[in-house]
């Protein structure tokens, strides 16, 4: 299918995997990652099996999606890096991180689309909490890794569940807004950031959806259709789980109540 799959590493729930795949341009990025999922559960059911990419399916670890982006020139050339800063961001690059940050919670529905999703968010696990930045810290919602031309963005909210597109577009929108308003980035965080008292990603749907909804920028941004269409989403997943009798009910209620 013209993907190349840089790495593959076992994790640490049963049978999970990491598939990392060598960098592109972001529309060729989630065309590779729509077609693989597409094409693994397609494989394992010919074996007689099943692959799940669910953001939580059991009281292990999750299953993330981490989406490294590094804004490139007109030329193509990298300009995020500069090594005479002590991160070694360019003034661009703190900028680009700094509408991150800004735009993250507004955000937050198109990197955790389901009731599923926020139940990755848990302290101390592998998946943030936190909307700060750090150098490889990956307590921190957005990682900074790689030196020089390697310099990248990654950014640790998206589960396995999470529309690349949609993904994609909020990351791309929130770094130029950045860089438009000129805005200013916190310091790095070294230590542990589920400590530390700051911004965190939203814990539930219902308010994710509530700050998608609610943005004026996110209106003007992505138009007040698109807001409109995706809060529309988010009531449909809510209503459909306030409807339904889940395992965790019948376990506690059947015959204790």
């Amino acid at each position: 299918a013209g993907m190349y799959v840089e790495s593959v590493k076992g994790e640490c729930n049963h049978g999970q995997h990491a598939i990392v795949f060598h960098y592109a341009d972001a529309l060729t990025a989630c065309d590779d990652h729509v077609v693989y999922k597409t094409g693994a559960k397609e494989i394992a059911a010919q074996e007689g099996t099943a692959i799940t990419f669910m953001a939580k399916y059991d009281h292990r670890g999750g299953n993330s999606c981490p989406i490294h982006l590094p804004p490139r020139g007109h030329q193509d050339e990298m300009v995020l890096a500069d090594d005479t800063d002590p991160d070694g961001l360019s003034a661009l690059g703190r900028a680009f991180i700094a509408g991150q940050l800004a735009h993250m919670r507004e955000v937050s529905l198109l990197f955790a689309p389901n009731i599923n999703s926020y139940k990755r968010f848990v302290p101390g696990s592998f998946a943030p909490t936190a909307i700060r930045w750090g150098r490889d810290n990956r307590t921190c919602a957005l990682r900074l890794v790689g030196h020089g031309p390697s310099l990248r963005l990654e950014n640790r909210a998206p589960g396995g569940d999470v529309n690349p597109y949609l993904a994609g577009a909020a990351m791309v929108a929130a770094g130029l807004d950045g860089i438009q308003q000129g805005l200013e980035l916190v310091p790095a965080l070294s230590g542990n950031a589920y400590q530390v008292q700051t911004d965190r990603l939203p814990d539930n749907l219902t308010t994710a959806l509530h700050l998608w909804e609610s943005s004026p920028w996110v209106a003007a941004t992505f138009g007040e259709e698109v807001q409109q269409h995706y809060a529309n989403m988010a009531r449909i997943e809510l209503q459909a789980f306030g409807e339904a009798v889940t395992d965790w009910e019948r376990y506690r209620g059947f015959e204790r109540l």
